[in-house]
């Protein structure tokens, strides 16, 4: 399982410490003479594990394998948070110990530094970390508000380049998951304060490293897609779903549209290269589909066209799409639709604290494109 799914290359041994060594390890272990589940279970398996045993049994499990239980879909949120910690713990001890040995490169000692920068923020005391794992440029989610405890829960999916240390940024820092995600958790909570949201900055799946063939073509997001369906599913059950996909994101939420449970009730996009789909209604979701670009993006250039595995399809921006309309006209660039005060920005967080049915879609709120149709 582990050289099929990719973790291990045949006849090599994993690294101590690594995922792929931890699931090796989960696979072989017990608690209380009781095998664990398959770490590629589905979400109503792995809960039903974890609510067989008592919560010091489950901390005892995210100890002992960390990165694995970070991971889990469907495992109690708050063991996953704790899991998680212990694993950014373990990494950060790696990386410390990496940039003192001699033999590495000035290069190396400089991204060993910044990746203990950027475990040392993670592990603030008021973070809570969803998934994590090191392995390769990495992956992370985060989320803002009470997941256990929300009603609407917003899933921020980004696009090219996102990995460990893009995460977050400290400029221009609503381009990265951690800004769009918290600015959009602040504006849901001063649109509805009476509404119990949540909001994941869901960096979990290998984003393509620049604008080149990989960002062109569909394969990383069908990966993606399998992992943002995963997740989607393993949440805490009480709560329907809203995506926001920026970018490449937007590919990976197209691809994924078709198989995403029935509680994901909205997929907005904002700066799409396409959805891999000719029209809003061929996505194979009952979710509703919005769409947003800004009149100075450089998405607009890109030809909106799929042949093979080349390209992304139609413009969801497009009127002939039949997304519906949110506003940019303000939204400066490609990296600007969760800017604070930005038209998008307020739009999506009506969408995601779901207030659409009193948004105003007629032309009386800056959320919405004037004469656009009313929801």
């Amino acid at each position: 399982m582990l050289v099929t799914s990719g973790w291990l290359h045949r006849n090599e041994p994993p690294e101590p410490g690594s995922f792929a060594a931890q699931l090796l390890a989960w696979q072989h272990d017990e608690i209380t003479g009781v095998s664990l589940p398959e770490p590629g279970a589905g979400a109503a398996e792995i809960s039903a594990f974890f609510a067989s045993m008592g919560h010091r049994k489950q901390l005892l499990l995210a100890e002992r394998h960390p990165l694995v239980v970070g991971n889990l879909n469907g495992a109690p949120v708050e063991v996953r948070y704790r899991a998680n910690r212990h694993a950014l713990a373990d990494a950060r001890a790696h990386e410390v110990a990496r940039g003192l040995d001699p033999r590495l490169s000035p290069s190396g000692r400089h991204e060993a530094a910044r990746l203990v920068h950027r475990f040392d923020s993670l592990l603030a005391e008021d973070r809570q970390i969803l998934a994590f794992d090191p392995t390769g440029r990495g992956r992370v989610a985060e989320v803002f508000g009470d997941l256990t405890e929300a009603r609407r829960i917003s899933v921020v999916v980004p696009g090219v380049d996102t990995d460990l240390l893009t995460f977050e940024r400290s400029h221009l820092k609503y381009r990265a998951p951690v800004g769009m995600a918290r600015a959009l958790h602040h504006q849901q909570r001063k649109a509805a304060p009476e509404r119990r949201t949540a909001v994941i900055a869901w960096a979990d799946y290998s984003a393509p490293h620049g604008v080149g063939v990989s960002a062109a073509t569909e394969g990383l997001a069908q990966e993606g897609g399998r992992r943002l369906r995963d997740t989607v599913s393993g949440l805490p059950p009480d709560a329907t779903v809203a995506l926001f996909c920026h970018s490449y994101g937007s590919v990976v939420c197209g691809v994924a549209a078709s198989s995403l449970p029935d509680r994901v009730t909205d997929i907005a996009v904002a700066g799409s290269p396409g959805m891999r789909g000719s029209h809003a209604s061929r996505l194979g979701t009952d979710a509703r589909i919005w769409a947003a670009r800004a009149a100075d993006d450089w998405i607009g250039d890109v030809p909106h066209l799929a042949v093979g595995p080349l390209g992304h399809g139609e413009d969801p921006a497009a009127p002939a799409f039949g997304a519906l309309p949110v506003s940019s006209d303000d939204v400066t660039g490609h990296g600007g639709y969760f800017v604070p005060g930005t038209d998008s920005l307020e739009g999506f967080a009506r969408i995601g604290a779901g207030l659409v049915a009193r948004a105003g879609w007629d032309g009386d709120g800056p959320y919405c494109v004037p004469g656009g149709p009313r929801v």
